[in-house]
């Protein structure tokens, strides 16, 4: 073939493939552990963006990728590192320009059981893919403009490519972005915690932490099933919103400031107590440094406001008042649901 005819041949080609109505990614459902198949219900998959190889391949890329920030120094990992469970040990985080934020960094994993469809501690985005918007455009975080980020990405040598083969066009937009990476975020899976283990008769559990957690399953001692979960929950969360006695007044609405309804102030999304090893500081605001001070505050630490949750029952003595041992034996129980091989996994590594 001559040379001028072989490329408008390849050039033909490859503007085909641009339509191709007949291309379809490669499907990957998720790899649901057995412990949650056998207890809680399917995961949350969006019918406008279903998981497939080259979309979570795509999404790992952008997530650890510096062009998401408006100087190319941070990427989503900067904040949401894999090896502390995808957070950062800071109790706000820092964005591009050096300013600390009023939250702490949530970690990340097991978002597709968050059957409540509300992310962040305040409730703010409505779905994993709408969160995945916010930190690139927040001032304080990585301080973009999507147009700039778009423009970036389509004049990248690699990206359009990398959306061809994951949404069928080299047209970059804002909204398959995040549905990359809200692909990619699914993945993220913990469920190889020693408690796991044990639950399926692989491992053993010491006497401390069988006494921890009757202390978190009795209402007359820690009380703490209510909010996040029992051994027939592996998540641990209710992916609810509670306000649980941080404060007698709020600087921070919570969810009050996005719903508008002042009966929801102070109220903070459940974390997960999944590894809870690797992801100190606690609490919306970083405020406790270690989880003996988690502990500390549900045990006398409670303050009393208008918003209160009922189920912080004895919020009249400041807390269920657990003895040293107690507290001892419940630390014991909590750290069983932390997952080394969960941080340690190269699937989520960059």
């Amino acid at each position: 073939m001559k040379k001028g005819l072989f490329l408008f041949a390849m050039l033909f080609l490859l503007n085909c493939s641009n339509d191709d109505s007949s291309y379809n990614p490669t499907p990957l459902p998720l790899n649901i552990p057995e412990i949650f198949s056998e207890n809680i219900i399917s995961p949350i998959i969006p019918t406008d963006n279903p998981q497939t190889v080259e979309g979570v391949a795509l999404g790992k890329k952008l997530f650890f990728d510096n062009i998401l920030s408006a100087n190319n120094t941070q990427s989503c990992a900067s904040c949401h590192s894999p090896q502390k469970a995808f957070s950062d040990h800071l109790p706000t985080s820092f964005g591009i320009d050096g300013f600390a934020g009023s939250r702490n960094t949530m970690p990340i994993f097991n978002l597709a059981w968050n059957y409540g469809e509300r992310f962040n501690w305040d409730g703010s985005a409505l779905n994993l893919e709408r969160q995945a918007e916010e930190p690139v455009q927040n001032p304080i975080e990585l301080h973009s403009e999507w147009n700039n980020v778009v423009e970036r990405l389509q004049s990248h040598p690699e990206y359009p490519e990398l959306f061809q083969l994951a949404f069928n066009t080299s047209t970059i937009t804002k909204e398959l972005t995040t549905k990359a990476i809200a692909q990619f975020e699914r993945t993220i899976i913990s469920a190889n915690s020693k408690f796991d283990r044990y639950s399926q008769g692989q491992a053993t559990l010491t006497a401390q932490e069988i006494n921890g957690l009757d202390i978190f399953l009795r209402e007359d001692k820690g009380d703490c099933f209510h909010c996040h979960g029992n051994p027939n929950n592996p998540l641990w969360t209710d992916n609810d919103f509670h306000n649980n006695g941080l404060d007698a007044t709020f600087t921070d609405l919570g969810l009050g400031a996005i719903t508008g309804d002042p009966n929801d102030n102070g109220k903070f999304r459940s974390p997960s107590l999944r590894n809870l090893e690797f992801t100190a500081p606690y609490m919306h605001d970083g405020r406790f440094a270690t989880l003996d001070e988690v502990i500390d505050h549900y045990s006398e630490g409670l303050q009393n406001s208008p918003t209160i949750d009922p189920l912080m029952k004895q919020i009249a003595q400041g807390g269920v008042q657990l003895t040293t041992q107690e507290k001892a034996d419940l630390k014991a129980f909590l750290l069983t649901l932390s997952d080394p091989s969960f941080i340690n996994n190269p699937e989520f590594q960059n």
